[in-house]
């Protein structure tokens, strides 16, 4: 089945997205192991990627903080989930880092095992968003994930990442080769959009997207839990 690739937002969808993240936004539970979960509640985006693609910085430029997520100084050290409250309306998920090369195979198992069960067993979980290092090719590790959310059925959406470090003709060049890889994939949607967290490129329309999994504004303080 060929996918159609859904065009740039609209203003409205913009704005919605400024709002969104124009309001709070707390951490409020770290789960490092699958029973330790919050309970179910708002509708929640998680965030996947290497343990160097930019992950926490692309946290901080969407919610415009500049350590809400915080980095380690050891890429793949972080090994939970960490849930973030946003304006009582959306719940962000940062997953821990993938490919970290110097993990011994057993702690890599572990972290599949650990994200599978939440990607297939999280009933809130809407969407993930799937960072890739635009300036690098795609490693076993990307693609061993992507097979992983097809698995899961979970939606899929890939972000570039560091954009700004890339020429023009290069990024359109990686954009569609990442378009052509999503269309393969089941649980892929087939929207790319490219990012900069140091320029803000994209991070406005990224925003316009994950706006769209939210509570409405008039139902917002009804029924949520996970605070």
């Amino acid at each position: 089945m060929i996918k159609e690739i859904p065009g740039p937002p609209t203003e409205a969808q913009i704005e919605d997205g400024r709002l969104l993240f124009a309001g709070e936004c707390e951490f409020f539970f770290g789960s490092q192991k699958i029973d330790q979960l919050p309970p179910v509640g708002r509708p929640e985006v998680a965030f996947a990627g290497r343990s160097n693609v930019g992950k926490s910085s692309i946290i901080n430029a969407l919610t415009g903080r500049r350590a809400l997520a915080r980095a380690s100084s050891e890429p793949g050290r972080t090994k939970q989930l960490n849930f973030f409250n946003l304006a009582d309306r959306l719940s962000l998920v940062d997953m821990p880092g993938y490919g970290f090369a110097k993990a011994a195979k057993s702690v890599k198992e572990d972290w599949q095992d650990m994200m599978f069960a939440y990607l297939r067993g999280r009933t809130t979980l809407e969407r993930v968003i799937l960072l890739l290092d635009a300036r690098i090719e795609l490693k076993a590790s990307d693609r061993d994930v992507m097979e992983l959310l097809d698995r899961a059925a979970v939606v899929f959406q890939i972000v570039l990442t560091k954009c700004d470090q890339v020429k023009p003709k290069a990024l359109a060049a990686k954009i569609a080769e990442v378009e052509a890889l999503a269309l393969k994939h089941a649980a892929a949607y087939p929207r790319i959009i490219a990012t900069s967290s140091e320029t803000g490129f994209g991070i406005e329309d990224l925003r316009a997207e994950i706006a769209r999994f939210a509570v409405p504004l008039q139902t917002s303080g009804e029924g949520q839990s996970g605070s």
